[in-house]
């Protein structure tokens, strides 16, 4: 593990670690960086690994041609770590193709040698520049990340803050990233921010339902066709391997992969190559695979419906995103949340949640978790009435586990009417007739307790011809 630049604190000035196998070029290098920088040196990747135990470098001006191990396996090596010094590499007059290839790889930029002092300095002063933005960006994701923010994803709960910690610790080392959870808990909004964090996050990000198509329509997306492959390839088609070159192809819901296609996805992992159906070539892709799943593919490894070793090579890390019954003390978070933007959406006010939808919210299942949860909330903005949602504004389904729907729906059968709007009104019948009850008909108090004015629940009591105490 590397340290980070952030902790060497030891050295007024940053320090510039140079590899290079040519101590005359070191010699130069050092000249005309010494005494703006503190300067150590390595001839080898093998020597610069311990120097790097004491010394955490902001820079690295490596070397791309060396004899024991090449600087661009090295440079994968730094940057498949958590955290890594900016990287410059010096290539020799002619191989700006594979320098170009190190850029992809992650350095900052290159030098094409003989190179000048003014440039040198020049390239180096900008990347030290790069690193000094990158973390204090760094620094405020942190922040947020305290606060209980991941990208679009919200918590404050101890279970969401520590995924959100995990998540970003990871997100710029080039590993393999698995993500398990239910439906609607937000594996797909996880993936996009892991994506944009990491050294890739220029590149694309490109997704692929693998429970939305069949077997043979999964193949062609992620591998691609030639022309007249198959009846109805009337041309050329890149895959979602190729298109994601660069950058992070997101598989989603992995677990619903056939065998027979799980074959060929680990082909392409270990090769790194990928054949277009029809072809007869294969071509090199660079990318790095984040996969989720709601299955648990432990169990389906042990029912012989995964395969085991791609299973290895999915989850080198592995996130779980909680279920939203795990940490109920983010709903209000989300609850507000949602209601800013989904007023902002449709050209309302934010609103309010009375507080005796709230506690129906709060006492729901989420099945659906935190989809289940927005979807419901938007349906209840759309319907409500007024500026504060009540519970009957919900869908009836919404709140289907909750103390009060369950003694709302002991005496009614709205659960097997087929039209949405008779449902709602036979439920807000159920539900008000309910709240009387409890206050005695009292019109006052129950107008108070479900967060209505009086005029209100009494306009409602004449509209559902429900009849109650003169108050």
């Amino acid at each position: 593990m590397l340290h980070s630049p952030e902790s060497n604190s030891v050295h007024a000035l940053p320090t510039i670690l140079i590899v290079d196998d040519d101590s005359t070029a070191r010699y130069g290098m050092r000249r005309a960086l010494e005494g703006r920088y503190l300067i150590v040196e390595a001839e080898s990747a093998a020597a610069a690994r311990k120097v790097m135990v004491g010394e955490a470098p902001h820079l690295i001006l490596l070397d791309i041609e060396m004899p024991e191990e090449s600087g661009l396996d090295f440079l994968r090596e730094l940057k498949a770590q958590p955290t890594s010094p900016a990287v410059i590499m010096n290539t020799a007059y002619g191989s700006e193709k594979i320098a170009v290839e190190a850029m992809k790889s992650g350095a900052y930029d290159y030098l094409s040698k003989p190179f000048e002092v003014d440039e040198l300095r020049m390239v180096v002063e900008r990347a030290l520049e790069h690193l000094t933005l990158a973390e204090e960006n760094l620094r405020l994701k942190r922040q947020l990340i305290s606060e209980g923010q991941f990208g679009a994803m919200i918590g404050s709960s101890r279970v969401m803050r520590e995924l959100f910690d995990l998540a970003n610790r990871i997100a710029q080392a080039e590993v393999t990233v698995l993500i398990q959870g239910e439906s609607g808990t937000g594996k797909e909004l996880l993936a996009t921010e892991l994506h944009r964090r990491s050294n890739r996050g220029k590149g694309p990000f490109v997704a692929l339902n693998c429970a939305a198509l069949p077997e043979h329509l999964i193949e062609s997306e992620l591998f691609g066709y030639e022309k007249g492959a198959f009846t109805g390839a009337t041309a050329t088609k890149r895959g979602k391997f190729e298109l994601a070159h660069g950058g992070v192809l997101f598989l989603d819901e992995v677990g619903d992969m056939s065998l027979s296609t799980q074959a060929k996805l680990l082909r392409v992992l270990e090769t790194r190559r990928v054949e277009r159906l029809g072809g007869t070539t294969s071509q090199e892709v660079d990318v790095r695979i984040i996969s989720a799943t709601n299955k648990d593919l432990a169990a389906e490894i042990a029912k012989q419906a995964f395969r085991e070793d791609l299973y290895y090579r999915l989850r080198v890390v592995q996130l779980r995103v909680p279920p939203l019954r795990e940490h109920p003390e983010d709903l209000p978070l989300l609850v507000e949340q949602f209601c800013r933007m989904l007023g902002e959406k449709h050209h309302r006010p934010k609103p309010m949640v009375s507080k005796e939808a709230m506690e129906l919210l709060q006492q729901a299942e989420w099945k659906g978790n935190v989809r289940e949860l927005k979807n419901g909330l938007e349906s209840a903005i759309v319907m409500s009435r007024g500026d504060a949602l009540l519970p009957e504004d919900f869908p009836p389904d919404s709140l289907r586990a909750t103390v009060g729907w369950h003694e709302a729906s002991a005496n009614a059968d709205f659960l097997a009417v087929a039209d949405y709007r008779e449902a709602r009104r036979q439920f807000e019948i159920a539900y008000i007739k309910g709240k009387l009850a409890e206050h005695s008909g009292n019109i006052t108090r129950t107008a108070a307790a479900i967060g209505l004015h009086r005029q209100s629940l009494q306009e409602k009591l004449r509209e559902l011809g429900i009849q109650a105490e003169k108050n």
